[in-house]
C-alpha cells in the first residue's frame, strides 16, 4: 500500500472543502436573489431592449433594487439625473453593480416608456405578485427607493434602504455601499466640515469673485471673510421660492440696517445659488434680489448643493464669520423669527425660543381663525406644535401653533387673523 502523504492530503482536503464551500455560497448568492426576484414560472428580468437575462447572472453582483414610477416627477427626475449616469459610470468602469427596476407604473405603456429610459433590468409588469412581495419585504411606502443588496448575505452587510440618499449625498463614490466604505466617506465628510473656509467653498481656480449689482460687476470673495453669509439655494421656476425670496428681501434689508445701527456695518450678505434653467431666467431672477450671486452654471453650484446635501429649493444656508455651517435651516428661522433670527446661532435661537414660550404664557388657550371653520387650540412643540407646515402662510413651523385637532389645520401663532365665534358660523 501506498504510504499516506499527510500533508498532500491535508492539501486535498482543504481544496475540496474550499471548492465545495465556493458552490454553497454561490448558491447562496444565487438562490437569495432567485427567492426575491424569480418565480416558478418565471427565471429572467428584462433587459432594455426587452432581453430575458437570466437572474442567475446576478451571481456575485452589489444589487439595487429600485421602486419607481413613470408618473411621479421626483422619480422621473431622480432616474435621469441621478440614477442613469451612476450606473453607466460604474458599468463602464466594470463595477459589479446592477439595478433591478420594480416598477409602480398604471399600466404597461407608462412602464415600457419609462424604463426606455434605463439601461439597467426590470421585473416584467405583468408580475403584480413579485412586485407586491418586495414592497413588502422592504416596506416600501415613498417613491423613489433603492435598496441595496451585497453578493454575500450577511449580518455585517444588512440591506441597505437610503440608496437614493446615499447617491444624492455621495453619487458613484459610495460604491460598493458597503459599511466600511460608507464609514470612510462619513469620515471625509467630516474632515471637508472641519475645513470648511469661506474661500474654498466659493471660488475655484477660474474664479475668485462673485456677481454684483450690475451685473457685470465683480465683488472678490476675500472680501466677504470674517462676515455671516447665508447661501440662498433657489430659481426663478420655483413656486416656493417666489413666495419666499421678497419676504428674504425684505429681512435681509432689515438685518442689514440692523447690524449698521449696532456699529457692525455690512456683517452680513447673501449669495444665490441659482438652479435657473437658462441664463436669462437667472438674469431676471436675480436683478431682482439686492445681494450677490455665483455666475450662472458655475460648477460650485452643483459642489455646493451636494456639500449641503440641499434636496429641495428655496433653501437657505447660513455660514458663521469663520466660514463654517451655522444652519441648513436658515428658511424656517427666517420665517419663524424674522430678522431677530440672525446672527442664526444656537445662542440666539435658544434666547428668541425662550422668549416665545414666555410669550406664550399670555397667548390664549384658544382662538377662532378667519381661515377654518373650527376653534383652534394653543399647543406647544411637545403637544403637537411643530414641526408643520402652516395651513396660511404655507411655511414651516415648529414650537407653539394654533391647532385643530379634529382637522389636522395648524397655523402660526403670528398667522391667526382672530374673529369671533359667530362670524365663522355665518360664513
Amino acid at each position: 500500500m501506498k504510504p499516506t502523504n499527510l500533508k498532500e492530503n491535508t492539501r486535498k482536503l482543504q481544496a475540496s472543502e474550499d471548492e465545495v464551500n465556493g458552490d454553497h455560497s454561490r448558491k447562496i448568492s444565487s438562490s437569495r436573489f432567485s427567492s426575491l426576484l424569480a418565480t416558478k414560472d418565471r427565471d429572467y428580468l428584462l433587459s432594455q431592449d426587452g432581453t430575458q437575462v437570466k437572474v442567475s447572472d446576478l451571481e456575485g453582483k452589489v444589487l439595487g433594487l429600485y421602486f419607481s414610477a413613470n408618473w411621479y416627477v421626483p422619480c422621473r427626475s431622480f432616474t435621469t439625473q441621478v440614477l442613469v449616469g451612476a450606473y453607466e459610470h460604474l458599468k463602464s468602469k466594470g463595477s459589479n453593480f446592477e439595478i433591478v427596476f420594480i416598477s409602480s407604473d398604471e399600466d404597461l405603456d407608462a412602464f415600457n416608456n419609462y424604463r426606455a429610459d434605463m439601461p439597467w433590468l426590470s421585473i416584467p409588469f405583468s408580475d403584480l405578485e413579485t412586485k407586491r412581495a418586495l414592497n413588502s419585504k422592504f416596506e416600501i411606502e415613498a417613491i423613489p427607493f433603492l435598496v441595496i443588496l451585497q453578493p454575500e448575505d450577511n449580518k455585517y452587510e444588512a440591506p441597505i434602504h437610503d440608496g437614493v440618499e446615499l447617491l444624492n449625498r455621495f453619487g458613484v463614490q459610495a460604491f460598493p455601499f458597503t459599511k466600511e466604505r460608507l464609514e470612510e466617506l462619513e469620515m471625509e465628510e467630516k474632515e471637508k466640515r472641519e475645513s470648511q473656509t469661506l474661500i474654498n467653498l466659493l471660488t475655484n481656480h477660474d474664479r475668485d469673485y462673485l456677481l454684483g449689482h450690475p451685473a457685470a460687476k465683480q465683488v472678490p470673495v476675500a472680501s466677504l471673510v470674517g462676515k455671516t453669509i447665508g447661501l440662498y439655494f433657489s430659481a426663478q421656476w420655483c413656486l416656493p421660492g417666489a413666495k419666499f425670496t421678497p419676504k428674504l428681501i425684505s429681512i435681509y434689508q432689515k438685518i442689514k440696517q440692523m447690524v449698521v445701527h449696532r456699529g457692525n456695518e455690512d456683517d452680513f450678505e447673501i449669495v444665490y445659488v441659482s438652479s435657473d434653467r437658462d441664463q436669462a431666467a437667472f438674469d431676471s431672477y436675480f436683478n431682482s434680489m439686492p445681494w450677490l450671486a455665483l455666475p450662472f452654471g458655475d460648477p460650485a453650484i452643483k459642489i455646493l448643493a451636494k456639500h449641503f446635501d440641499v434636496k429641495s429649493i428655496p433653501c437657505l444656508v447660513i455660514l458663521g464669520p469663520d466660514g463654517k455651517t451655522v444652519t441648513k435651516h436658515g428658511r424656517n428661522l427666517i420665517n419663524l423669527y424674522k430678522e431677530n433670527a440672525y446672527p442664526f446661532t444656537e445662542a440666539q435661537v435658544d434666547l428668541l425660543e425662550k422668549q416665545i414660550d414666555e410669550e406664550a404664557k399670555s397667548l390664549p388657550k384658544s382662538k377662532y381663525h378667519a381661515g377654518h371653520r373650527h376653534e383652534l387650540g394653543l399647543v406647544s412643540e411637545g403637544t403637537g406644535g411643530g414641526p408643520f407646515i402652516c395651513c396660511d402662510c404655507d411655511e414651516q413651523g415648529s414650537g407653539w401653533a394654533y391647532l385643530c385637532l379634529e382637522c389636522g389645520y395648524e397655523v402660526h401663532t403670528k398667522c391667526v387673523r382672530a374673529v369671533d365665534r359667530g362670524s365663522i358660523v355665518d360664513s
